[in-house]
């Protein structure tokens, strides 16, 4: 798990002037602040990210297909400025939100990022950030609960956040006892 300090140190350190860094920082800003999973996030459409009642939305298809739809107040406005390219208009709002490089151009390609990409980009840009925390699967989620738990949010809400069955389920993500054992 990450400190929420080292979560912001990431997010911070990439760089958003090209696509590529619009591109990663809005995944990983997703994946933290709405505890989703990396395969869900990257099987997100263009027209999955929306605004309604003044409060940006996504929408998560799941394990077992599972649609979710998840208000994200406090995501930053790396997803809801969009990716570039992604485009809103009718022909592209059914492509998908997170898409390959093409190779020496530095835009984004029609087709959707691999997750072994995807981990391999997390990993590389933690590493540039300075990050000595190893990153996993379940790192972001195991960070994003934790925080939200910490600052008083319920259980049961982050089960629901995280689209877990169970709260036994997001237990395994709580990493707040950490702190009890290290004092």
């Amino acid at each position: 798990m990450l400190e929420p300090s080292e979560a912001r140190q990431l997010l911070d350190s990439i760089d958003t002037s090209t696509p590529a860094g619009l591109r990663d920082r809005a995944l990983i800003a997703l994946i933290v602040f709405s505890f989703a999973r990396v395969g869900a996030a990257l099987g997100m459409k263009v027209e999955d990210v929306y605004t309604q009642n003044r409060r940006l939305w996504v929408r998560l298809r799941e394990k077992g297909g599972k649609a979710a739809h998840d208000a994200v107040p406090s995501l930053p406005g790396a997803v809801s400025a969009r990716v570039p390219g992604a485009g809103r208009d009718r022909g592209r709002s059914k492509g998908p939100l997170f898409r390959t490089i093409r190779r020496g151009t530095g835009q984004l390609s029609p087709t959707v990022l691999p997750q072994a990409n995807a981990h391999a980009m997390v990993h590389r840009r933690a590493l540039a950030a300075g990050l000595v925390t190893l990153i996993g699967n379940h790192t972001f989620r195991a960070t994003g609960i934790t925080a939200y738990l910490k600052n008083g949010g319920s259980l049961e809400n982050a089960a629901a956040m995280a689209n877990d069955a169970s709260t036994r389920t997001t237990q395994l993500y709580d990493r707040r006892r950490d702190d009890i054992s290290l004092d």
